[in-house]
C-alpha cells in the first residue's frame, strides 16, 4: 500500500507551532493548489493547419491543505524560514482523523503530514 501526496503552492499563513498536552511540538500551516481550466473550447480546420476558436472561458479552483510537520529537524526549519505567500513544494501523506470542536461538535479533519 502507498499512501503519499505530493503539493505545489502557496503559504496562505505564517506557520505556527503547537504542543498539546506534553506531546511532541507540530508546525502547522495551510497551502493552497490552484487548478485551472478552459470551457467551451472548438476547433476549426482550414486545409492543413488546426484553430482554435472560442476559446471559452478560464475557471479556476483553489483547494486548501493544512500541512503538519512533525520531524524534529523539517518543524523548525518550517517555522524559522517559511512566510505566508511563500511558493513551496510538499511532499508527505494523507491523514484523516476526527476531532471535537470548542462547541463539543464532532468534526472530520483531512491534514498532509509532510
Amino acid at each position: 500500500a502507498m499512501n503519499r501526496v505530493q503539493l505545489l503552492g502557496r503559504v496562505g499563513q505564517d506557520p505556527i507551532m503547537r504542543q498539546v498536552d506534553g506531546k511532541n511540538p507540530v508546525t502547522i500551516f495551510s497551502l493552497a493548489t490552484n487548478e485551472m481550466w478552459r470551457t467551451g473550447e472548438s476547433e476549426v480546420t482550414q486545409g492543413a493547419l488546426l484553430f482554435f476558436c472560442n476559446l471559452g472561458d478560464i475557471s479556476q479552483k483553489t483547494t486548501w491543505h493544512r500541512i503538519s510537520v512533525f520531524r524534529p529537524g523539517l518543524r523548525d526549519v518550517t517555522y524559522q524560514y517559511v512566510k505566508k505567500g511563500a511558493r513551496l513544494y510538499v511532499e508527505g501523506k494523507i491523514d484523516y482523523g476526527e476531532y471535537t470542536d470548542k462547541n463539543n461538535v464532532r468534526r472530520q479533519a483531512t491534514t498532509i503530514i509532510a
